[in-house]
């Protein structure tokens, strides 16, 4: 007796009594089939039998077509999963089942019950891979985080997924996109002009923006981020290896209150100009902006501390040449540096595939920009490129004709060269620079 007990006890997680209530329900009323569809999928079912049901009616929601007996009875034929008993378990659901109104309640335990499923069998890999050792203890931690974050975000480990369902998510996401009053599909950079060449930070893309020394790209990074952070209301995760927090932050002190850097600076400010410092600040404490400054951070330690965050809306990383490669003991001084960016550069594009969130990253450019009569930057300057280009959805180069030529017509004015662009053309979107400030706006911006 004792055994059987412990036997029942290591069985996987489940309820038929749900599973084949969320199946009566169906069967019952087919209009119940969209708000179950977004609770469950086929491979939450635990009885085979039930999960070749529901693959039938999924199968047949995808196509628009009747869902009832009859029809789902000929589907399980042509599908080839019908069997002889088929018929009778069919009405045997319809029977058990007192109503369809519950049918999303009935479709929340089944969903329940796989992911506990799912959780043991991640605990299960996570305690073989230590026994067996498999890396080092921190590629194991970082194995072990991904598993428990693909929970988390409802991931499953098969990734091949069927067109259909694929499709379904497109239209879903166009009839989101048509009914949003947003003229652009992704995040708005809070430049218009640039919003409407790059249509936007789009989720999962890899942001590449490069320039030469002092050209603006940080403060033109921090501008987007707090733009993300205000408009939205999301999380922004910040990572800077070249300057501490508090420098960032005299910045977006700078930036939001428009006094003058070299004020700030020495602390030597007006009455008003306090005034206008505390309600920029005040501001700024609003939003969700983290900050990290540790200047020997790996992609992997990036991804990890991002994936705790919730509401997560966009990652800036300062700058690109600046983080250490992906191993754990590795990095040494002899490695080869383009190798170990091009590996860089791939696990960012990983990286914002997983968070699903745009992730900006910053670059500098090769010294060949200064060789040229013409300084504009050009693909083939990014330092240490091939990858970086490679991997980049959209690549994004600052230049200010005023910082070579000193008594250009263009004061004040910088470029931002779209050189890659998955979402839209290429081109040159004009901007305006306010050094003072540390910020960029769209050109006919005045600030009174």
């Amino acid at each position: 007796m004792a055994l059987e007990e412990d036997l029942l006890r290591r069985q996987a997680p489940h309820s038929l009594e749900a599973e084949q209530a969320v199946l009566g329900s169906i069967l019952i009323d087919s209009r119940c089939v969209a708000d179950v569809i977004g609770v469950v999928s086929p491979d939450d079912f635990y009885l085979q039998q039930n999960k070749e049901i529901f693959e039938a009616v999924y199968t047949m929601f995808n196509f628009s077509q009747t869902i009832d007996p009859v029809t789902v009875l000929d589907k399980m034929r042509e599908l080839g999963i019908y069997h002889d008993n088929s018929r009778d378990y069919i009405l045997q659901l319809m029977e058990i089942t007192p109503t369809a109104a519950n049918a999303v309640r009935y479709a929340s335990i089944v969903r329940e019950k796989a992911m506990l499923r799912v959780l043991g069998q991640a605990g299960a890999d996570i305690t073989e891979m230590v026994h067996d050792g498999v890396g080092t203890p921190g590629e194991m931690l970082e194995s072990a985080e991904k598993k428990i974050y693909a929970l988390r975000k409802g991931e499953r480990g098969d990734s091949l997924e069927h067109i259909g369902t694929v499709l379904h998510k497109v239209f879903d996401r166009l009839t989101e996109l048509s009914q949003s009053d947003s003229l652009i599909p992704g995040l708005s950079s809070g430049l218009r002009d640039l919003d409407t060449k790059i249509n936007g930070l789009n989720k999962s893309d890899l942001i590449l923006v490069a320039a030469r020394p002092a050209m603006g790209k940080s403060a033109f990074a921090l501008n987007l981020a707090v733009n993300v952070a205000k408009k939205y209301k999301k999380t922004v995760a910040v990572f800077n290896l070249e300057m501490s927090r508090e420098q960032l932050a005299l910045r977006l002190l700078a930036s939001e209150s428009f006094i003058d850097m070299q004020k700030l600076a020495t602390g030597k400010l007006s009455e008003e100009e306090w005034g206008k410092l505390c309600m920029a600040s005040a501001a700024l404490s609003q939003t969700d902006i983290r900050i990290d400054d540790n200047p020997s951070v790996t992609v992997a330690e990036i991804n990890a501390k991002c994936r705790r965050l919730d509401n997560l809306g966009l990652v800036v990383i300062d700058y690109l040449q600046l983080m250490q490669g992906s191993g754990y003991g590795k990095g040494s001084s002899g490695e080869n540096r383009v190798t170990v960016v091009g590996e860089i550069s791939r696990a960012l594009k990983i990286m914002a595939k997983e968070l699903n969130v745009p992730v900006i990253c910053l670059s500098q450019l090769s010294r060949a920009v200064e060789s040229r009569t013409d300084k504009r930057p050009i693909l083939s300057d990014l330092r240490e490129s091939g990858a970086i280009e490679q991997d980049a959805d959209s690549v994004m180069f600052l230049y200010r004709d005023e910082y070579y030529n000193p008594n250009t017509e263009d004061k004040g004015l910088a470029e931002c060269i779209v050189a890659k662009n998955r979402h839209g053309e290429t081109g040159t979107v004009k901007m305006q620079w306010f050094g003072s400030y540390q910020t960029f706006t769209d050109r006919e911006w005045k600030h009174v």
